[in-house]
């Protein structure tokens, strides 16, 4: 009984040993194996690796890709002077443990600040190159993917790939806001003198053209009225003579009848002739004309 406790703390110590010895990397991490608190070797494969116990040991890194949500707006000022707010996220990845290590060591936040204030700083410089209708809408897209690249540049250096950099919104101070409000209303109001002004041209335009097909309507009417009216009198005259030829005695007394009507047409007219003269005639005597 005395020989076989120690063989068995032995073992027990033996196995203690074994498994400090050994350790699991997951798919979804990277290990770096120090000894001493000094850099040995990195483990980027998934399984079970051997350290020495009790003189080694490991630290894991997280190899999934992440995201720094900025913890206030950044205030940014267009090339007009404007101020706004821009809220940004970053999607970034560790894909250089040893060099991520050297550059922060095991303080995630100062890798994170770091990227953060390089983003900021990139936006700042290229926001302020554009105008406040460029940063809301017009060359954004452009803009990021140019913030992206520059930021993947600098993050290299310490072992970290940039794989997105996003705006999720803009935000106009109300300073800002005053002043869009007053350009969007001034130009609004210049738009719509332009298109009354163009209206009030385009309307006086029509105007004359209808003017001056109303006169030339007016006065093609009135040649062909003129013509027309020839024409009749011209056909009245032929009428007239033919009757006349046909019967003087019929038609002297037809237009003196007419001449009677036109003549005392109203009761207020006047007239004033020689009661001898001719033209009461058949007023006297119907039967003038037969020279009775």
């Amino acid at each position: 009984m005395s020989r076989i406790l120690p063989a068995l703390a032995v073992v027990l110590v033996a196995l203690f040993v074994l498994s400090l010895s050994f350790f699991t990397v997951d798919q979804r991490q990277s290990a770096v194996v120090f000894q001493f608190s000094e850099f040995k070797r990195v483990i980027k494969q998934p399984g079970f690796n051997f350290k020495v116990p009790l003189l080694q040991e490991v630290r894991y890194f997280d190899n999934r890709i992440q995201t720094i949500d900025a913890q206030a707006p950044a205030r940014i000022q267009t090339i007009e002077k404007m101020n706004v707010k821009a809220d940004s996220f970053i999607k970034w990845q560790i894909v250089d443990v040893e060099r991520y290590y050297r550059a922060v060591g095991l303080d995630r936040d100062k890798a994170v600040d770091r990227l953060r204030n390089t983003v900021n700083n990139m936006l700042r410089d290229e926001f302020g190159k554009l105008t406040v209708q460029d940063v809301i809408s017009g060359k954004r897209d452009e803009v990021m993917a140019k913030v992206r690249g520059l930021a993947d540049a600098d993050a290299a250096r310490i072992g970290v790939r940039v794989i997105d950099v996003r705006i999720k919104r803009v935000e106009l101070e109300d300073s800002t806001l005053t002043s869009v409000y007053e350009r969007m209303q001034s130009e609004r109001k210049a738009v719509a003198n332009q298109l009354r002004a163009e209206g009030s041209a385009e309307a006086e335009k029509i105007k004359a053209e209808a003017e001056k097909q109303r006169e030339v309507i007016l006065a093609d009417a009135y040649n062909q009225a003129q013509q027309l009216k020839g024409e009749g009198d011209a056909k009245a005259a032929a009428i007239y003579a033919e009757a006349y030829g046909r019967n003087p005695e019929f038609y002297a007394f037809y237009k003196s009848l007419d001449a009677y009507k036109k003549s005392f047409a109203k009761k207020s007219d006047v007239l004033v002739v020689d009661p001898s003269a001719d033209f009461f005639k058949y007023m006297k005597n119907p039967k003038a004309g037969n020279g009775k």
